[in-house]
């Protein structure tokens, strides 16, 4: 009797172990460290980004002069040129916020070339990583850099987002 109980539960964790979800994790900000190409995009990055920096200081710099010659000009000006360089100088300080907002605002030219640059490198990185998934018959895959959220790999019979659309009724 004993016998058989413990044959039944060796044989109900062997089952269980079978249908054990495998997990595993990396660090992509540690992989991207490491790969060469993406230390070169990334000095690119920062280059062309000091580049439109100084463009903008340099647009602010004159913004600056221009209210500053206004502030001692102004009790000498008539009022239409009083008038016509404060709309000069409120046009130069829209144009200044449109040019930043440009360069390094969400979806602008910094993020652009982000995307241009680094985007082939991670999908490098991603496409690695669900080939040794798959070599390693692992379920999950976690990225640690990215918090408790970066799943990068998912085996698709785990999947239920259909079942949940269909309890919703869709």
């Amino acid at each position: 009797m004993k016998k058989s109980i413990f044959l039944t539960v060796a044989l109900l964790v062997a089952m269980s172990a079978a249908y054990a979800q495998r997990f595993a994790y990396v660090d992509t900000k540690y992989i991207l460290e490491k790969l060469p190409e993406y230390k070169t995009a990334q000095d690119k990055l920062d280059e062309q980004a000091a580049t439109w920096q100084k463009e903008i200081d340099q647009k602010n710099e004159a913004l600056k002069k221009m209210y500053t010659k206004y502030q001692a000009e102004e009790f000498l000006l008539t009022a239409d040129l009083k008038k016509q360089r404060e709309e000069e100088i409120v046009k130069a300080e829209e144009e200044l916020q449109t040019l930043q907002k440009n360069r390094f605002g969400y979806n602008g030219d910094l993020f652009k070339k982000r995307q241009e640059l680094v985007q082939p490198i991670q999908d490098k990185v991603f496409d690695a990583v669900q080939k040794l998934a798959q070599a390693r018959s692992y379920d999950f895959i976690f990225d640690k850099a990215s918090g408790s959220t970066g799943m990068l790999y998912t085996n698709p019979q785990y999947d239920v987002s259909e079942e949940v659309l269909k309890k919703l009724g869709m």
